[in-house]
């Protein structure tokens, strides 16, 4: 058996709105920091394609740079630590990339 609970009908309550209709954003204010991990884990992964590789390399520590410097992610720890990390991926997509490309630049 469950307990019936009571809500207002007609979904808001002072005219706010319900909480299903609202975005949650992460403790410290900005997705960029999680961004920046994704992108610098799909660099890593992808190292075999150029281009693609390329922009994701770039994407992952122009977002982590931009969100260590986000007053937001530079109070809350973990987001800044995401956020490095994000750059240190991308770094290593980089020399993934790199150490990948140099054994091929003789048969260009």
């Amino acid at each position: 058996m469950t307990a019936a609970t009571s809500r207002p009908s007609g979904g808001t309550s002072g005219g706010r709105s319900s909480g299903r209709a609202r975005r949650r954003t992460p403790r410290g204010g900005s997705r960029l920091p999680s961004v920046s991990i994704a992108l610098g884990s799909l660099s890593i992964a992808s190292f075999w394609v150029v281009g693609l590789g390329f922009v994701l390399r770039v994407s992952a520590i122009g977002c982590g740079a931009l969100a260590t410097a986000r007053s937001g992610v530079v109070d809350d720890e973990s987001a800044s630590l995401r956020a490095l990390l994000g750059v240190v991926a991308g770094v290593a997509g980089i020399t993934v990339s790199a150490i990948a490309l140099f054994p091929v630049l003789e048969y260009l």
